[in-house]
Order: structure tokens, then C-alpha cells, then sequence
């Protein structure tokens, strides 16, 4: 069993949630980051026999980031694999997005996850190891309308995976990011409560016919962590997306290959 430290933050539910409690079951001792309230979660991780602690803050706030990586260094040395999982959606045609949605959007989309590979890819490149897992989304490989923010946002971070990877793989650092498609979580529900889309949109669009859930992309992040497994995978940007970036056909064909 692993003894490494992993961080992974948006881990108060969903797919950061989903992954610290496979993280914890492989034998990570794990912090898990989230602005929201964590008792309950790392709660239910304790609860099946994982190593885990719950600090509550602001990604995209370089006071916390700094202060969370120096913390963790002190008591456990440096972090072994960051997931930065934190993440916000917003459903806005372009022409009526404010400068301030916007920006709230990066800050926690793209300027959070930076601040952290910072802070944490410093101390990984001093002990020449470490593992950046970075979720993005198929909307980082393509655009999805009414979501201009979001999507520059995801674009972004897989721009930054790229070139850090370039950049760290040398010296013992990976970085890689996962896409998901469409995940039936707390935020998808939030979406759709907005009339946006409906899940025969998502399920008619997904080659495998169904949403992804929190567990297939956890699985895929684990993978991309470990340093074995995954040991020369850097710089990739992997869809888990129930083959939705490989097709190109449309509603009714596709619907019509399903028995």
C-alpha cells in the first residue's frame, strides 16, 4: 500500500469528492480542499478506514494556496499528486457575460489551478517526483455554446498542462489533465435546473448512451497519479467522455446504431 500524500480540491462532492475516497482506498493519506464545508465528507472517508484531512479555503486566493503548501510541506514533506479538480460552471450567451462572471470563472478555473502547480510543483521539482493531474473537460477540447467563459477557461488549462508538462517532465514532475464529458453530479443538476439542456440532450450526444459518472473519472485520475502505471504519460489531455470528441455523427444516426 501507497504511503503518499495526495491534495485534491473541489472534494466536497462530485468528481473531487468520488476521488479522494479512491485515493484513500489505494492508500494515500489525502487532504481534501474545497470552499465548502467538509466535516461530512472526510466524514464518510474516515468512516471506510481512509487517512484523510479536510482543510476549508479559496483556490483561487494565492494567500491560501501558499499558506496550504507551506502547511503541508511542514507535516508531511511534499505532496505526492495534486488533483485540481475545483471548478465553476456558467451558462451565458457571450454577448450578455459580464467582465466580472468572467473573471470569477477564471479565477477558479484557471488562476486557482496555476497558483497550485505553482506552490506544490516547487516542491515537487526540489524532490524531482510528483504527479499534476489537472480536470478539464470536453468543453477544454471543443466549444459548447452559451459558455464562452467556461470553455476559454478549460482551453486554458489544458494549455497549462501542455507546457508545464514540457517544462517539469525532465525533472521528474508529470502533469496531465483528464476531459470529462457530461457527469451526473451536484453542478450538472444546478445546469440543468436552468432549462439549458435535458438528459436525453446529453444521452443522445454520448456514443455509450449514458452521463459519465464521478467514479469513471476517478478512476482515470488515479491511473494518471500513479507513478507506475502511468509512468511515461505526460502532457496528454485524455477524454473520458463515453466517446463524445470522436464523433462526429449526428442525433438520429447514432441513435438509430442502438439496440
Amino acid at each position: 500500500m501507497s504511503s503518499k500524500l495526495a491534495v485534491v480540491t473541489g472534494a466536497a462532492q462530485g468528481v473531487g469528492f468520488e476521488t479522494s475516497q479512491l485515493l484513500a482506498t489505494l492508500g494515500y493519506q489525502v487532504v481534501m480542499t474545497d470552499v465548502q464545508p467538509l466535516d461530512g465528507p472526510v466524514a464518510c472517508v474516515r468512516a471506510g478506514g481512509g487517512k484523510v484531512e479536510g482543510i476549508v479555503g479559496d483556490v483561487s486566493s494565492e494567500a491560501f494556496v501558499e499558506s496550504l503548501a507551506s502547511r503541508l510541506a511542514d507535516a508531511h514533506g511534499a505532496a505526492d499528486v495534486l488533483v485540481n479538480n475545483a471548478g465553476i460552471s456558467m451558462i451565458q450567451p457571450a454577448e450578455d457575460t459580464t467582465a466580472e462572471q468572467w473573471q470569477r470563472v477564471m479565477n477558479v478555473n484557471l488562476l486557482g489551478p496555476f497558483l497550485l502547480c505553482r506552490h506544490f510543483g516547487r516542491q515537487m521539482l526540489e524532490r524531482r517526483s510528483g504527479s499534476i493531474v489537472n480536470v478539464a473537460s470536453v468543453a477544454g477540447l471543443g466549444g459548447v455554446i452559451h459558455r464562452a467563459a467556461y470553455n476559454a477557461s478549460k482551453h486554458g488549462l489544458i494549455g497549462l498542462t501542455r507546457t508545464l508538462a514540457g517544462e517539469w517532465g525532465g525533472r521528474g514532475v508529470r502533469v496531465n489533465a483528464v476531459c470529462p464529458g457530461w457527469i451526473k453530479t451536484e453542478m450538472d443538476i444546478k445546469d440543468m435546473g436552468s432549462g439549458a439542456y435535458t438528459d436525453d440532450d446529453i444521452i443522445d450526444r454520448v456514443p455509450m448512451a449514458r452521463f459519465a459518472r464521478p467514479a469513471d473519472v476517478a478512476a482515470v485520475i488515479a491511473f494518471l497519479a500513479d507513478s507506475q502505471s502511468s509512468a511515461f504519460v505526460n502532457g496528454v489531455s485524455l477524454p473520458v467522455d463515453g466517446g463524445w470528441t470522436g464523433d462526429a455523427s449526428w442525433d438520429a444516426l447514432r441513435r438509430k446504431t442502438r439496440g
